[in-house]
């Protein structure tokens, strides 16, 4: 049985198609999940880790102003680093995790808020910018469950994404889900 980091591969690299990642309460997770599979080098081009807030502005773009007023817990903010990263690193898709693994609340949001994001082409093909998706999560468990669950989302967000368009159904929306132990 495959994992979905080698699914992932697997498809960005039948289409010859490209991924970035940018993270913040993974840590790295996702970028290492991805690179564990063999022959990820064909569609992997890095990941910034900007587990500080003023580096999501810095970096990855994120709007400064989102920033001060939403704090990095957001799904905008989530949104903007998936872009940002795909651009930065000149990429196909960029994916993006933000959120609070606790143990303390941040920004006004609970311990298991966690905003997962994919950027692609806006069209199936197409190289341009501007094809995104954010999903909303409610997480349980501790701080290592909270990070794994991201992970795991966030590939599982980029594999829909990638199905979607393998279908001709690819569109920019907003989903909330729930998950977790």
């Amino acid at each position: 049985m495959s994992s979905p980091a080698a699914d992932v591969v697997r498809l960005l690299t039948v289409k010859g198609e490209t991924l970035a990642v940018a993270e913040s309460l993974t840590g790295g997770l996702v970028a290492a999940e991805i690179t564990a599979v063999p022959g990820a080098s064909k569609t992997f081009r890095g990941s910034v880790t900007a587990y500080a807030t003023e580096l999501k502005h810095q970096v990855l773009g994120v709007d400064a102003a989102l920033l001060a007023a939403q704090g990095a817990v957001n799904p905008q903010v989530a949104a903007q680093m998936a872009a940002g990263v795909r651009m930065f690193l000149g990429t196909d898709w960029g994916l993006a995790t933000t959120g609070v693994a606790g143990p303390e609340p941040q920004d006004g949001q609970p311990v298991g808020t966690v905003f997962v994001a994919v950027d692609g082409p806006s069209e199936p093909g197409e190289k341009g910018f501007g094809g995104g998706k954010v999903a909303a999560l409610r997480l349980n468990g501790d701080r290592a469950e909270i990070r794994m669950e991201s992970v795991r989302s966030v590939l599982a967000l980029l594999l829909e994404e990638l199905s979607g368009e393998q279908a001709g159904n690819r569109g920019a929306q907003d989903t909330e889900q729930n998950g977790g132990n």
